[in-house]
């Protein structure tokens, strides 16, 4: 005999029960209004982001991420963990990307890779 307990999905624990009246309920909320048709241009900074991706990186990217950020943090006292430092960094490269074209650094660097 099986031990396993069947658990409700979310829509049937917020379906509606009787005469309503008042909004409807629902198990996954609408997106919010007030989102803008465009991205925002520039960096997000220190904000709860909502998307992840994850990336690889050699022991000496790596290495030199951490290096970039200690300058940071000893030279120019900036306090800014990796994750700043990396999105900074894409904003600066995508903005030439669009700006240049196909005279950007990030062109022909993977040209030549």
């Amino acid at each position: 005999m099986s031990r396993r307990v069947s658990m409700p999905a979310a829509d049937d624990l917020f379906r509606p029960t009787g005469d309503s009246t008042g909004p409807a309920v629902r198990a996954v909320p609408d997106p919010p209004a007030d989102v803008p048709d465009k991205p925002q241009k520039g960096p997000s900074g220190r904000v709860r982001h909502e998307e992840k991706i994850t990336v690889y990186v050699s022991s000496a990217e790596l290495m030199e991420l951490e290096r970039a950020r200690l300058t940071l943090r000893g030279e120019h006292g900036m306090a800014v963990d990796r994750g700043r430092l990396v999105r900074e960094a894409l904003h600066l490269v995508l903005g030439e990307l669009e700006a240049e074209g196909e005279g950007s650094a990030l062109v022909r660097r993977l040209r030549e890779s």
